[in-house]
């Protein structure tokens, strides 16, 4: 049974949160406007049924590319709170990321807010991350999941440029920032890659020129997830990393999990064994 620790699913709690909005973000019938992105037609069959078919269990998680974490508190709060009730009511396999208000920390709500049952945290890349919600999630031994905020206008640009240059922009970023900055104020924290980190793991030979340090030695609570990318990309970070750091990601419903193609044994590891060890989630038996 696999694990897939990044998948998007809008319930209908949620989608009626962003349609009540006349600002980004927000939905007019079911065409998505952000201030970053041009409008994009959401496909409503994308958060109906969905093949769960061979899943141990399904994380989805808020869509931080909308902003909805940026918000002011007075708005952010009612699209965070739907999300919540939704993805929480959606039963098995399914399981969820909490999200949180990142214009007004709350430390108090977010630790309400995990004691529902979420997996743990989801923040975007482009938030810094502040002490008081790690604290909430070291304290409670969950995870940290890091996944691409919302990218600058980039006027001239393709559809496929928002996922192809400011994400991974992004997630490169945020892997150095946390391996430099957040890791030794906060030694015990599992912290999950969205997209391979934006393949950042593969600039340890340009780190060393420019004066930093560490190739070799791999965080084992540091992982990256492998939505969008396939077995060149995957192997390649392997190769880097290990084995015992990549999780498998799907990012579905705009991507689906890839064939790693390292073999069964690699295979077992990424979907099951590795994800399991993120978690802290037990083996279950069948």
């Amino acid at each position: 049974m696999t694990i897939d620790v990044h998948q998007h699913l809008w319930t209908p709690g949620f989608v009626d949160a962003l349609r009540t909005r006349t600002r980004p973000p927000y939905l007019d019938g079911w065409t998505l406007i952000l201030d970053g992105e041009p409008p994009y037609e959401v496909n409503p069959a994308d958060h109906e049924g969905r093949d769960t078919t061979g899943l141990e269990l399904a994380l989805v998680s808020l869509s931080s590319p909308l902003g909805i974490e940026f918000l002011p508190p007075e708005d952010a709060w009612p699209l965070i709170d739907a999300y919540h009730d939704g993805a929480l009511a959606l039963g098995e396999p399914y399981g969820a990321w909490a999200a949180t208000c990142h214009s007004d920390i709350d430390p108090e709500r977010l630790a309400k807010d995990l004691d529902r049952g979420f997996a743990g945290l989801q923040i975007p890349a482009t938030a810094v991350p502040d002490d008081r919600i790690l604290e909430v999630l070291t304290g409670r031994d969950l995870p940290l999941f890091v996944h691409p905020g919302p990218a600058a206008l980039t006027p001239g640009t393709p559809p496929w440029w928002p996922a192809l240059v400011p994400y991974v922009q992004q997630m490169h970023q945020a892997w150095h920032y946390f391996h430099a900055v957040v890791r030794p104020r906060h030694p015990r924290l599992r912290v999950c890659f969205a997209l391979l980190a934006g393949l950042a793991p593969l600039h340890s030979e340009r780190l060393i020129t420019r004066g930093g340090g560490g190739r070799g030695l791999v965080d084992r609570d540091f992982f990256v997830e492998t939505s969008s990318y396939g077995p060149r990309a995957i192997d390649a970070i392997v190769r880097e990393l290990g084995i015992d750091v990549v999780v498998n990601g799907s990012d579905a419903p705009y991507a689906t999990a890839p064939d790693p193609g390292l073999g069964a044994a690699a295979g077992h590891a990424i979907r099951v064994v590795n994800p399991r060890r993120l978690l802290n989630r037990k083996e279950t038996r069948t």
